[in-house]
């Protein structure tokens, strides 16, 4: 087990990483997407392309990891670089390991936070959200419900960004079988 500290990826020695890397792709969806702008565009990094909704404003997006996670912050884009600002989410509730949730019953679950969004929230160099650091220490999922924008007929985001770190776990294959 010698050197094993030096050989950690990022985010293993308990750096802040983009937890995009550590995503469980077949477990992560959205609803009321706009099938030309999926919600995988969000972790390309180009804000011309990212995910809008299709029939209203709402939009689920179900992030779900391949590890437990700690998240740290959560950043939005807008849709390139804000040329319909009406369509900017302006409300997103966020639960932490809640999957399944669906319009039907998500307005009846409380967020594990709620995050009002300025246009200037969304601008590329603005801060990311810090989420409530207490209640994302042991994260396998995170659900988006993009509930309202800012008056538009659909919302738009460019892309999404996820901060945080690895959940220092033991991998049983670091011990040796005894006798």
């Amino acid at each position: 087990m010698e050197g094993n500290a030096a050989s950690a990826a990022p985010g293993e020695r308990g750096e802040m990483i983009n937890l995009s890397t550590k995503l469980e792709k077949s477990d992560c969806y959205a609803m009321n997407e706009d099938t030309r702008f999926p919600m995988t565009n969000l972790f390309i990094g180009d804000t011309r392309l990212g995910c809008k909704s299709d029939a209203d404003e709402q939009l689920i997006i179900h992030i779900a990891f391949q590890e437990f996670v700690k998240v740290h912050s959560i950043k939005f884009d807008e849709f390139n670089n804000g040329v319909d600002p009406e369509n900017n989410p302006s409300t997103v509730r966020v639960f932490v390991n809640r999957n399944n949730l669906g319009f039907e019953d998500i307005e009846d679950v409380d967020p594990t936070q709620e995050l009002e969004l300025s246009d200037a929230d969304l601008k590329e160099n603005a801060d990311p959200f810090l989420v409530k650091f207490v209640k994302f220490q042991r994260v396998k999922s995170i659900t988006l419900f993009i509930e309202d924008n800012s008056g538009g007929d659909i919302s738009a985001l460019g892309s999404l960004k996820i901060m945080g770190r690895l959940v220092a776990t033991t991998n049983m294959a670091d011990f040796k079988k005894q006798g």
